[in-house]
């Protein structure tokens, strides 16, 4: 039987404070710009996601909830916002991420870099995980992220091959490979799978591979929730045994992987 999961994030206090601090500064997180369900979790155990660089997309991904239009200019004070954020949130573990800025010469590269270096001159012990887009491939931009301080990189597969041009028709799936690749060279890396597309077991495990010859050490895999109706629809939605299974077979190919309903990217980033 197929379970459809209705989840609302409780707003719990560690929420409150957190939502206060993030408008005060006016600062994103993935995690409310998601809805993501796991966010009093995450909170309470001091790991939360920061989106830098806005919070429009020059692509236009079939699944994401993201708004995809022309981004605002990027805010040079962002950096230092964020790093006093952190303090103040007193976080152990932060992750990075990033709309995709197509519009930008460095594709936003030297922003995670910024961002980066002033949260650990304040904190200096914290472990940052930068969830970054593809750049492009564009071989400076990668570098700038291989020589910044931060302790894991990452970058989302999304989805299997043969969906991956109608789901993302402005990525390129083999592109997504050769940045995990790259990265993998220099630094721990880790990726993200969401199922319930119409992807076969097959398809997966053929992505499974392709992941591990790229050099990725750790993947969540997690189930795909229609954001809206102009949204992709859910094809399946998996059973716990199935995720499960997943997850078993994800290791089996060498992976540290950790799969459930409601898993997403940044979920346990600290703990995987």
């Amino acid at each position: 039987m197929n379970f459809k999961p209705k989840v609302k994030a409780p707003l719990d206090e560690v929420i409150e404070k957190t939502n206060f601090i993030i408008k005060q500064y006016n600062l994103n997180t993935i995690c409310f710009s998601s809805k993501c369900p796991n966010i009093s979790e995450c909170f309470s155990r001091g790991v939360a996601t920061f989106m830098i660089l806005g919070n429009i997309c020059t692509k236009n991904c079939r699944f994401c909830n993201v708004t995809s239009a022309k981004p605002l200019p990027v805010d040079k004070e962002e950096p230092l916002k964020i790093a006093e954020a952190v303090k103040y949130l007193n976080l152990d573990y932060v992750v990075i991420t990033s709309p995709d800025r197509d519009d930008l010469d460095d594709y936003g590269s030297s922003q995670f870099v910024k961002v980066i270096e002033e949260i650990t001159k304040t904190n200096p012990n914290i472990k940052i995980e930068a969830l970054t887009p593809s750049f492009e491939g564009d071989l400076n931009s990668l570098q700038n992220l291989v020589n910044s301080n931060a302790y894991k990189l990452a970058h989302n597969i999304e989805t299997t091959e043969n969906l991956h041009k109608h789901l993302k028709p402005k990525s390129d799936y083999k592109l997504s490979l050769d940045v995990l690749e790259f990265y993998s060279k220099y630094k721990l890396t880790k990726s993200s799978i969401i199922v319930g597309f119409g992807e076969s077991i097959k398809d997966l495990k053929a992505t499974f591979k392709d992941l591990v010859n790229a050099g990725v050490k750790q993947l969540t895999i997690g189930q795909y929730l229609q954001p809206s109706p102009k949204h992709t629809k859910v094809v399946k939605y998996y059973s716990d045994e199935e995720f499960k299974e997943l997850e078993l077979i994800a290791k089996e190919y060498g992976l540290n992987a950790v799969s459930g309903k409601l898993v997403r990217s940044s979920y346990y980033a600290d703990k995987l």
